[in-house]
């Protein structure tokens, strides 16, 4: 796909905000009889990748699921290798980071997370907060029925305490509570490894975005295919609810 041009992104045929599931390292490695840790690391490679090529089409949101709630049922072992990597990571890409204008934002629940990575995460997003050309929202410990449910939970809260009324409570509203808050909902999701599931990622968020599976296993994902994902998100016909008609009228409106 060459560059994206202005109308085109004014007319919606680039998303705004991409979400990605990275699935396929562990299954990467043991087909070349390497380690599921090495899997992991390969899988840094196209993180930078997505992020480049966000930069370059002017994405301005990308969110990735970095380790589920579901996760912590891994074996001990690999779940230690990657909350190290969590924090190599974090040391290593933050002044790229920072260079390429990066903001960071980490969402699920920090408090499973061990303390020393609670305050590298705190740490990276103070130091990159004032950046605004792309915000790259990672997804740990993070399970779209938490999100709901804590979302639910603080809802609750305020109108015990009188400071809302549960007739006041709509869509939006309910929205700005989860992790995402205000912000837009993922335009285009794509998903590596060939399973085409949500896997409890985003399950608010995702109800009006256009979904892209490959079988490409997430260490293999290359500037290709991120093209390719990007041309069938651009292909495609958003109606949110409208006719036909009715959507292609707004978009050239």
């Amino acid at each position: 796909m060459s560059d994206l041009t202005t109308d085109q992104r004014a007319a919606g045929r680039v998303p705004r905000h991409l979400a990605v599931i990275m699935d396929g390292n562990g299954r990467w490695a043991e087909a070349r009889g390497e380690t599921r840790t090495a899997g992991h690391r390969a899988g840094l490679e196209p993180v930078r990748m997505c992020i480049r090529e966000c930069l370059r089409h002017g994405i301005g949101l990308l969110t990735i699921f970095a380790f589920s709630s579901e996760n912590w049922q891994r074996p001990e072992a690999e779940v230690r290798t990657l909350m190290s990597l969590f924090m190599e990571s974090l040391d290593r890409e933050i002044d790229e980071l920072a260079a390429n204008g990066v903001a960071i934002r980490f969402i699920g629940d920090r408090q499973a997370l061990a303390v020393r990575l609670q305050q590298r995460i705190l740490m990276a997003e103070q130091r990159l907060g004032d950046n605004r050309k792309l915000l790259l929202q990672v997804a740990v410990s993070y399970g779209g029925r938490w999100d709901i449910v804590n979302a639910a939970k603080a809802l609750a809260r305020q109108c015990q305490s009188g400071a809302l009324r549960p007739d006041d409570i709509d869509e939006q509203r309910f929205g700005a509570a989860l992790a995402l808050g205000a912000g837009p909902d993922p335009d285009l999701f794509i998903r590596t490894g060939g399973e085409h599931r949500i896997s409890n990622f985003l399950l608010w968020n995702l109800a009006y975005t256009e979904l892209w599976f490959t079988d490409r296993l997430w260490p293999d994902f290359a500037e290709a295919d991120f093209a390719t994902a990007l041309d069938a998100f651009a292909a495609r016909e958003r109606r949110f609810g409208r006719t036909g008609e009715q959507a292609r009228g707004a978009s050239h409106a």
